[in-house]
């Protein structure tokens, strides 16, 4: 479980939700119109802004911004350093059936057992990495769409709500809680956008980036055991793409 994915978005609800009871009762803020028209018709709407397919994968994809990703570039260093002493030991088929920390470096062990020789596997894992970046991108797009369109939606039910407002004026009484109602569905789009969709997009575009980096490092890994290049070498290298603490510390266990 990602600490900092459940807390934000559990204590971004709890902050609203006890903004509004705050005043005492919650019922104000309940709308079956406001709902309907940002929700059901934001689900429509963001819906024919992506392939079938690519819509109903964005809610997989958010779901997985909930789950710990493993992309610690200073574990791989070790894990790296540890297959090449392996390696220069043993011969590269002594890591086969070797369990890896990851499905891409999985992958790419594979290959260079298979005979792969380093350019084959640079090109083809890059070309994995370009492909993930494709599909990632195109399900954060939806993400984004709900960004854009759930305002949107949220303005056009305070507008039907103020036309049919304004069509009943010849009860005063009446304006005040016409008003409130009209103006829930702007509220609700506003939720939508940064509570619910906008933080989501970012988390989806941050991990994205983070397994893009992670799986870097792995080539540059794996293109070091093809070289049968020194397990400290290869060490130093990865270690390299972190931050200076980091480094530090990885040095000191080493």
């Amino acid at each position: 479980m990602d600490t900092a994915t459940t807390i934000g978005f559990f204590g971004g609800i709890l902050a609203v939700v006890g903004t509004m009871l705050s005043g005492g009762h919650i019922m104000p803020f309940v709308s079956m119109h406001g709902f309907t028209i940002v929700f059901v018709g934001g689900f429509f709407a963001v819906m024919y802004t992506a392939p079938m397919e690519v819509f109903l994968g964005s809610f997989k994809a958010m779901a997985t911004a909930f789950k710990k990703h493993n992309t610690d570039i200073g574990a791989l260093a070790v894990t790296m350093s540890e297959l090449a002493t392996i390696a220069r030991k043993d011969g590269l088929m002594a890591l086969e059936g070797k369990e890896m920390p990851h499905k891409f470096l999985e992958r790419g062990m594979q290959m260079l057992i298979d005979g792969a020789d380093e350019q084959k596997l640079s090109k083809q894992l890059a070309n994995e990495i370009a492909a993930m970046k494709v599909r990632h991108s195109a399900k954060q797009d939806v993400c984004k769409a709900w960004v854009e369109l759930g305002p949107a939606y949220g303005m056009i039910g305070t507008l039907i709500g103020l036309v049919e407002m304004m069509g009943n004026m010849s009860d005063p009484t009446t304006v005040g809680k016409g008003m409130a109602t009209a103006l829930v569905g702007t509220m609700y789009g506003a939720i939508a956008a940064n509570v619910f969709f906008g933080p989501m997009a970012t988390k989806l575009k941050n991990n994205t980036t983070r397994e893009v980096a992670y799986c870097e490092a792995a080539i540059e890994g794996l293109r070091g055991i093809a070289r049968a290049e020194a397990p400290r070498v290869i060490l130093d290298g990865l270690a390299a793409r972190l931050p200076p603490a980091e480094r530090a510390k990885l040095a000191a266990a080493a």
